[in-house]
């Protein structure tokens, strides 16, 4: 059962395997004393999910509450960047989401809806724009730009001075060499970085990369 009027309701997006991995450090961020946490789905096909209520956006968007807080815990950058404006013009307010055993060092710039699961690091004078997510063990070192809507897979290596444009997907267990201060090194916008791949120098946008050292991927 809901309830009639909760001060502050959560929705997670998505109710697939990330969104449940998310859900407990959904709960363990403690947004607001006795917050009213969901599963939300455009159109759900079931009404529970690991024991939590999933709810339709319709529903989410409407439901009676003094404060209403969301974040997307959907992979697709676009779906997520979508999702995100549709709560936002709503007056849904995008909160992060951070693992109690991830660690942010000094100095950091994240933008408001990011995901940091458990073991991630963000070390030092990192500026990270929205709804990034950083699945388990990948980190982000120093001196870092990271855009809006980019995902990073479980175990991601982001060495230092690494400029990624908005909406990059970066594989399993990929290690991005650094740059320096002076020359950057840059994932552009769009690119994907496939498992395992190690990247030493400059990708395209758009473009997709694989292997060690990582080259593009031909067409077939």
């Amino acid at each position: 059962m809901l309830n009639p009027k909760p001060h502050t309701i959560l929705g997670i997006y998505g109710a697939g395997g990330f969104a449940r991995e998310v859900m407990p450090v959904a709960r363990e961020c403690n947004i607001a004393d006795n917050a009213n946490i969901y599963f939300v789905e455009t159109t759900p096909t079931v009404a529970i999910v690991n024991g939590i209520n999933v709810l339709s956006e319709d529903d989410f968007l409407s439901f009676s509450c003094e404060r209403r807080c969301f974040n997307v815990a959907i992979a697709d950058s676009k779906a997520r960047e979508n999702i995100a404006l549709r709560c936002i013009n709503r007056g849904a307010r995008p909160v992060s989401l951070k693992a109690a055993n991830s660690v942010c060092y000094d100095n950091n710039m994240i933008d408001g809806g990011a995901i940091l699961c458990a073991f991630t690091i963000i070390t030092s004078n990192v500026t990270i724009g929205k709804f990034f997510h950083a699945n388990c063990y990948s980190y982000v070192a120093h001196d870092c730009i990271i855009g809006d809507y980019v995902t990073f897979a479980p175990d991601v290596h982001c060495n230092g001075n690494v400029h990624i444009g908005s909406h990059a997907y970066i594989g399993t267990g990929a290690m991005i060499h650094n740059g320096t201060l002076a020359k950057p090194l840059t994932i552009g916008a769009g690119a994907i970085v496939g498992m395992g791949a190690v990247v030493t120098k400059d990708v395209p946008p758009h473009t997709t990369v694989i292997g060690n050292p990582a080259r593009v991927m031909e067409k077939n």
